[in-house]
């Protein structure tokens, strides 16, 4: 089984590839919280007006470049970024008006060698380098160029004199520089709030703080004796026993090394664990020399790594404080605060904000409150600012989203942010003994449980890796995520899942300081509803035929979303996107995710036309960091700070939940409906639109489940075209009725048979886009990422009326089906206010208009056999049955919330009705 991307390589550097630092681009919102001071204007050094070393580079004329000049290494010269000649290749006499603290960018294009290698490079690591030396300064190396061809790079924040001073730079192969920029640098703006903050709670005036307190590391040590922890102890003792050669020169500055980091770490909790000084000290002198020198330049998301060094120095000086001396506490205070300057949120940190975008990952949650909860006793300052953006901001926002309990951010990102919110919760839990965040935090890991498809992969959601290659077993992990959520709930079946993800044996420290062996694992999640409604906030809907996981599982899940509201950033803009699985995914979303904000990634891959869902094409509607017009909802990359602004900004708005039921069975549902009202998730292209969903458990091998899917929807203008829009992984078979999908897991195939009852088929024209027509907008083609999945060989089904109209009605039938087994026969019946399909032993009655039915109808129910019949969007109260053979006199209630009226029935007319009171 395929090891899971979101672990490797220290927490998915690999699989995050979002523009920041180096990129110098946000991934989403504004970035600055506050407002900062207006900074002066920079300083530009040209490379045509430098000193160039005639031996190694030349000026070379580019129209790319503003003054269609630069500099770049002669033909045959090898690079001496990492070692080679002292000289260097081009030095920039620089006097700035005034000492101080300066920022750098470079501005530089590839030439066709550098266009090569970084058309061939697949991670960050492949960016193009230059070093930098101010003076006899210790030099560095730092980002000019990067994969995703942005020409200008922010270099990192560099001491200046004020004096005369030589700026010199080694070039790499491959690229034109133009110039160097420098202006002074301006710290983050201090919220008027955090200036005096007092926060309610404060850490201990004990060590240890991180994880564990006084009280609770008698427990911790006894807890080392579990079988469960056995191994994981193992591991400790013997990384804390072995050396850690760390060499260095004290004028050279060091790379980061998560090798020497993690010795540290288990040196520290063995000393933690047993008291061996021994140990102990050597992991305070490891730490306090690695942390002196160490350098991280710009490469891009490098904060996470800094955040790591931060973590780790912290826990050490927790762990280790009473080895600490004087001289070692100032040290690692200096070099902890130098570091945190580098951070992308800012020191204070207050740059970007913590409830979305990398703001909300490790920076704060885990590594800048651990270092202030450390550093406590020293200097209270830290605290005091971390806390407040922790406890004024991120609390208070997460009590109001997580009212939902699934992760705006979509599977992949939202296990990875969610787990840093963990941390934060965990770690404020375990040193105050006592929560700060909503209870509601606990349930978002259902969520995860019931995203899972049978194949292990998971539905698709936000920018992704739930997915795998075609052929491949796949199942997705997020053990660190597992393993916070079960350390903060004790949740048994959380803990079921993360035994069943394979543990988390790349850290056994953390596991040993989280795990209780007392919480037992079930991996059994049978015990869940098979439908989840999932509130107000993520509106949405999750329902299945049963839990059974395993590439020949049988099983049906669909998904429906819609309603509440829209947190830019990975969020796509998918409102009443629908999914289906059955042996493979016969419909859903075309997107694959491989760098942020590249002309694929904003005009196909986050927005609507890469979802199944209904497209409204306005020529002339404007679309905000794009131009592509796709015909969806609308396109938001800000994301809200606080609850009151997503609730009272009606740009955040993303539909309205009207209903959402499931019965009668709660545990196993026969039905299970949702209905929203979509128009606000759209501009005011369109003023009225309200889609119905109605699954149906039929509990049958042959036919195990169907939809019934209806759609009510005004434009404001009829010339606007409509698309009725389904997306298939494998090619789809058109015919009458409408079209036949497939799908394949271990040799056996899965069939779903659509019929569009309204428009018919003398009403409507219906499309097929594949390949590359399928991977663009409805105005721009765009280039699909090289990579080797399904998605990027998909087909986009589109069904339009064939006369404008202002108002349209679709109305479909979905039929799941085993390889060999024909569809059932849809019978479409009216009443006077429904539509109503009758399926086997099944009916269903939908509003015609989408709005709520509130009078007296006749509903004829066909055939010999029995059905149960479900009513969907009935106004809440009381309602009387009547009628059938033999007759039926029922009366029943309709919920509000819910609006659905089910009962059993047989053959006959059924006079539904308001009670009178």
């Amino acid at each position: 089984m395929k090891k899971n991307l979101f672990l490797i390589a220290g927490l998915c550097l690999a699989i995050l590839p979002v523009f920041s630092k180096a990129g110098n681009i946000p991934e989403g919102g504004s970035r600055v919280e506050t407002a900062a001071p207006t900074a002066p204007a920079p300083f530009r050094f040209t490379a045509a007006s430098a000193r160039v070393n005639p031996a190694t580079a030349g000026i070379v004329t580019d129209e790319r470049l503003g003054e269609g000049k630069g500099v770049s290494l002669k033909s045959g010269i090898q690079p001496a970024i990492d070692s080679g000649r002292v000289d260097a290749d081009v030095v920039f006499d620089v006097k700035l008006p005034a000492p101080g603290r300066y920022l750098m960018h470079t501005f530089a294009v590839t030439d066709e060698e550098g266009a090569e290698m970084m058309k061939k490079a697949k991670t960050k690591f492949e960016s193009l380098y230059i070093k930098i030396q101010i003076d006899e300064n210790r030099p560095t190396k730092r980002v000019v160029y990067v994969p995703w061809d942005v020409k200008r790079q922010e270099s990192g924040k560099f001491e200046f004199s004020g004096r005369d001073q030589q700026l010199k730079i080694w070039l790499p192969r491959g690229v034109r520089l133009e110039y160097i920029e420098l202006k002074p640098y301006v710290a983050p703006k201090i919220p008027e709030g955090a200036v005096n903050y007092k926060p309610a709670v404060t850490p201990p005036a004990s060590h240890p703080r991180l994880w564990v307190n006084r009280q609770t590391l008698p427990a911790l040590k006894a807890g080392l004796d579990s079988p469960e922890h056995r191994d994981a102890w193992k591991k400790v003792e013997k990384a804390a026993a072995e050396s850690y050669d760390f060499k260095f020169e004290p004028n050279q500055e060091v790379s980061f090394d998560p090798k020497l980091e993690k010795a540290a770490e288990a040196k520290a909790f063995y000393y933690l664990m047993t008291g061996d000084q021994k140990t102990g000290r050597e992991a305070v002198t490891l730490i306090r020399n690695y942390i002196s020198l160490v350098e991280f330049g710009n490469l891009l998301d490098i904060t996470r790594e800094i955040g790591r060094a931060i973590y780790t120095t912290s826990l050490v000086y927790d762990w280790c404080y009473d080895l600490l001396s004087t001289e070692d506490k100032l040290s690692l205070q200096k070099h902890l605060m130098r570091l945190s300057d580098d951070m992308e949120i800012g020191w204070p940190p207050f740059l970007t904000s913590i409830v979305n975008g990398h703001g909300n990952e490790a920076q704060v949650c885990r590594d800048l409150l651990s270092m202030s909860i450390a550093l406590y006793n020293e200097d209270p300052l830290p605290y005091q600012y971390t806390s407040y953006v922790v406890l004024e901001t991120l609390v208070p926002l997460r009590k109001f989203e997580y009212q939902s309990p699934r992760h705006n951010q979509g599977v992949s990102y939202g296990a990875y942010r969610f787990a840093w919110d963990m941390h934060a919760a965990l770690l404020f839990e375990r040193m105050l003994g006592k929560p700060v965040f909503d209870d509601n935090i606990k349930r978002v890991p259902e969520y995860f449980q019931y995203m899972r498809l049978p194949d292990g992969q998971m539905l698709r959601d936000g920018d992704g890796f739930g997915t795998g290659k075609p052929g491949e077993v796949f199942y997705w992990k997020a053990p660190l995520t597992m393993l916070l959520c079960y350390a903060y709930s004790k949740d048994p079946l959380i803990k079921g899942e993360f035994v069943r993800q394979g543990g988390l044996p790349a850290d056994p420290v953390l596991f040993l300081l989280l795990n209780d062996p007392a919480v037992k694992a079930n991996e059994d999640v049978t015990s869940l509803p098979l439908t989840k409604d999932f509130g107000p906030v993520l509106g949405s809907m999750i329902a299945r035929t049963g839990w059974n996981i395993g590439m020949d599982s049988p099983d049906v899940v669909a998904e429906v979303k819609g309603g509440g509201y829209h947190f830019g950033n990975h969020q796509h803009s998918d409102a009443g996107s629908v999914q289906l699985y059955y042996r493979g995914l016969q419909f859903g979303d075309l997107g694959v995710y491989k760098f942020y904000g590249t002309p694929y990634d904003f005009s196909f891959n986050k927005r609507s036309i890469a979802h199944s869902m209904v497209l409204v094409e306005d020529p002339s509607e404007e679309i905000p960091r794009s131009q592509d017009i796709d015909g969806g909802t609308r396109f938001n990359q800000r994301y809200p700070k606080t609850a009151e602004e997503v609730t009272t900004d009606p740009w955040y708005k993303n539909g309205e939940v009207l209903a959402a039921d499931f019965g009668p069975s709660k545990q196993k549902p026969a039905f299970s409906y949702f209905s929203v009202d979509l128009a606000s998730a759209y501009t005011k292209k369109v003023e009225k639109f309200n889609r119905s969903f109605v699954f149906l458990n039929l509990e049958s091998t042959d036919i195990p489940a169907a939809i019934v899917m209806a759609d009510d929807i005004t434009a404001s203008n009829p010339a606007f075209k409509k698309y009725w829009q389904i997306n298939a992984l494998n090619e789809p078979v058109i015919n009458e009725k409408g079209f036949v999908l497939h799908s394949e897991r271990e040799g056996k195939k899965g069939f779903t048979y659509a019929e569009m009852l309204v428009p018919n088929p003398q009403e409507r024209t219906i499309s097929v886009k594949s390949g590359g027509e399928a991977n663009s907008s409805l105005v721009k083609k765009v280039q699909a990422p090289d990579v080797n999945l399904p998605e990027i060989k998909g087909h986009r089904i589109m069904v339009s009326p064939l006369k404008a109209a202002a108002r349209d009605h679709f109305l479909t039938v979905f039929q799941v089906t085993a390889d060999g087994v024909k569809p059932m026969p849809v019978q479409h019946l009216s009443t006077e206010v429904s539509d109503v399909v009758v399926l086997g032993d099944r009916l269903v009655s939908v509003s015609r208009t989408g709005g709520l039915i509130a009078e007296k109808f006749t509903l004829k129910v066909p055939g010999k056999a029995g059905v149960q019949a479900v009513l969907t969007g009935m106004k809440a109260g009381k309602w009387t049955v009547s009628g059938g053979k033999p007759r039926t006199n029922l009366k029943l209630t309709v919920e509000e919330g819910r609006h659905t009226l089910y009962f059993e029935g047989r053959k006959g007319a059924y006079v539904i009705a308001p009670a009178e009171d």
